[in-house]
């Protein structure tokens, strides 16, 4: 009695018995749990989120007096708060950057395409464990500058209370624009990543303000950092987007880029 053995062509990646995407995201959150450079970016986007309102405000009360009916006039104690969000946008960006580039950089990435079938769900697994962190983050970073400059504010009279309307959407918002915009940098290539960063935060809008009134007018709101930045001020100017038009405008943008990198894993690492 014989027995007849066959043979199967090897999947594409490794078909494990219960793998989730549940499961995905606890692995992906392994890794930059694990790298210290994860640490060092959330620590800088933190300390630069609270420090440089609160620096921003204390300057303006030790010069209150001197400042002019118009410069006292136009103060907006919610924007002073929240000056931090300048800083803090490269390197929440940063982060998202080494969330993926980490793996590639240390060959990581093979062992993770062998054991998940399919490449898309890492991916989003990524992008969940990077909103998840930097939400967790960055909302009671945006908090306590708020509450912690507005207390310095508190001395000549000029803050804002949480209850203001408009304020609670503005510093919840910070959270969402800064992580919103480093989910758009989960891409595969480090210089091409930090590139695309820098130019979106940095070049894009110095170019566009070189350009006549009439056309910085029309493409300036719609740059992915003003856009994004509408959700955080409660005013809106004549040239400048609704504050939920301008985060859905990011949240495309995202979208766009996400969808991107996504084609590219499924054609380069299939």
């Amino acid at each position: 009695m014989s027995t007849q053995l066959t043979t199967r062509a090897p999947a594409k990646g490794i078909n494990v018995d219960g793998l989730s995407y549940a499961r995905i995201v606890r692995s992906e959150w392994t890794k930059p749990s694990s790298v210290r450079s994860t640490g060092y970016a959330l620590l800088a986007a933190v300390a630069m989120l609270i420090s440089f309102g609160i620096i921003d405000c204390a300057s303006i009360v030790s010069n209150w007096t001197t400042l002019s009916a118009k410069e006292k006039a136009s103060f907006d104690p919610l924007l002073a708060s929240l000056r931090g969000i300048d800083g803090a946008q490269l390197a929440v960006g940063i982060l998202g950057v080494l969330v993926i580039t980490g793996e590639y950089t240390s060959g990581m990435i093979r062992s993770t395409l062998a054991a998940v079938p399919k490449r898309l769900p890492v991916l989003w697994a990524k992008a969940t464990v990077f909103a998840t962190v930097s939400l967790a983050v960055t909302i009671p970073a945006a908090l306590i500058s708020f509450f912690a400059s507005q207390s310095i504010l508190n001395g000549p009279h000029i803050a804002i209370a949480f209850s203001h309307p408009g304020v609670p959407r503005a510093v919840i918002g910070a959270a969402l624009y800064l992580t919103t915009l480093g989910v758009g940098a989960l891409i595969r290539n480090t210089a091409g990543a930090i590139a695309a960063l820098v130019a979106a935060i940095f070049v894009l809008p110095a170019l566009v303000n070189v350009l006549p009134p009439d056309a910085r007018d029309a493409i300036g709101p719609c740059l992915p950092t003003n856009a994004g930045n509408a959700i955080t001020s409660t005013h809106s100017g004549p040239h400048t987007l609704a504050p939920w038009t301008g985060f859905g405008l990011l949240c495309v943008y995202t979208a766009i880029t996400l969808l991107g990198a996504a084609l590219l894993l499924q054609r380069r690492d299939a």
